[in-house]
């Protein structure tokens, strides 16, 4: 098999959990459902931001465990800072999403966004 699908395995995978997140933001109704969307989007970013980071026989950024060799192979831990730091700010707004959703609940009694949009007031 050619190895070139291989390396774009990754971004492929993107591609569809962006178009999967998109689709359940623009298209479900229930807010608990817009949130997972979202919560596919930060997933398939973060997957992104991991990919572009990738050297095929990199060595982890530690200097004192790194061996003579892997002067040149170091792996950038920009990215990976990245996305420690988006997976934190992820948390986060989920949390507030959340409790957005639940406060919807208890003011409307529904979490359908038509329903919400109707009964303004």
């Amino acid at each position: 098999m050619n190895g070139s699908v291989f390396v774009n395995f990754p971004f492929i995978v993107v591609a569809v959990l962006l178009a999967l997140g998109f689709y359940t933001i623009g298209f479900k109704r229930n807010l608990i459902k817009v949130v997972i969307g979202v919560e596919i989007l930060e997933g398939a970013v973060n997957m992104f931001i991991v990919a572009l980071g990738y050297v095929k026989g990199g060595y982890a950024p530690i200097y004192t465990q790194a061996p003579p060799e892997a002067a040149g192979k170091m792996v950038l831990p920009t990215p990976q800072a990245l996305t420690l730091t988006s997976i934190v700010i992820g948390v986060a707004v989920t949390a507030l999403m959340l409790a957005f959703a639940v406060n919807i609940y208890k003011h409307y009694g529904t979490l359908d966004v038509t329903k919400i949009r109707r009964l303004r007031g």
